[in-house]
C-alpha cells in the first residue's frame, strides 16, 4: 500500500502503522525469547535446534511452538505431523503421484527456508538434494525431501538431547 500511496497524509499513516506493527512484532519476539530463557528444558531444546545448519532462532522457536511433541516421536510420525510424509493416491489399478498433505502447515512453512539454506550449508542435506536432482527429480520434490530430513533430524537430536555435529568422512584403509 505504501508503494502506491500518493497522498502525503496516507503515506504518513501507513508509515506509522508499519512502525507500530514492527514494534509489536519485536515485543512478541522478545517475550518468546524471554519465556524460552526462563525454561531450562525449552532453552536446551532451542539450542539443539539452532545447532543444526540451516535452522536459526526464529525457526527453532516456530518448531518448538508448532510441534511440542518434538523428540517424542518416531521418524515417520514426526514427518507426518509436519505434513511432510508422502501420501500415495491410487484407486484399483490406477496409480497417481505421491503428494504431501495434512499435518501442520505453519510448521511446514517454517521449515521451508531453512531447507533452502541447508541445501547450501549442511553437507548431508546438500548431498541429498543434489542426489535427487541428479536422479531427475523436480527441485520442489528434492527440497521437500530435505525439509523432511530436517524435521526427522531435529526430532532425533532433541530425543537424544545432543546438538548437531558434522559427520566426518570415513577414511578408507
Amino acid at each position: 500500500r505504501l508503494c502506491i500511496a500518493v497522498l502525503p497524509l496516507v503515506r504518513r499513516q501507513l508509515d506509522a502503522r508499519i512502525r507500530q506493527i514492527e514494534a509489536q512484532l519485536a515485543q512478541i519476539d522478545a517475550a518468546m525469547s524471554d519465556r524460552v530463557e526462563k525454561d531450562e528444558r525449552m532453552a536446551r531444546r532451542r539450542d539443539i535446534l539452532v545447532s543444526i545448519p540451516g535452522i536459526g532462532e526464529a525457526t527453532a522457536l516456530a518448531m518448538l511452538v508448532e510441534m511440542p511433541e518434538l523428540g517424542t516421536l518416531g521418524a515417520k510420525r514426526a514427518a507426518s505431523l509436519a505434513g511432510l510424509a508422502p501420501m500415495t493416491r491410487q484407486s484399483g489399478k490406477w496409480r497417481g503421484k505421491e503428494h504431501i498433505r495434512g499435518g501442520r502447515p505453519m510448521l511446514r512453512r517454517a521449515v521451508y527456508m531453512p531447507a533452502l539454506v541447508a541445501t547450501r550449508c549442511n553437507p548431508a542435506m546438500k548431498r541429498t538434494y543434489e542426489r535427487l536432482i541428479g536422479e531427475g527429480k523436480p527441485a520442489k520434490l528434492a527440497l521437500t525431501a530435505v525439509m523432511r530430513k530436517l524435521v526427522i533430524l531435529a526430532n532425533a537430536l532433541v530425543r537424544e538431547n545432543r546438538p548437531w555435529q558434522p559427520t566426518r568422512p570415513v577414511k578408507s584403509p
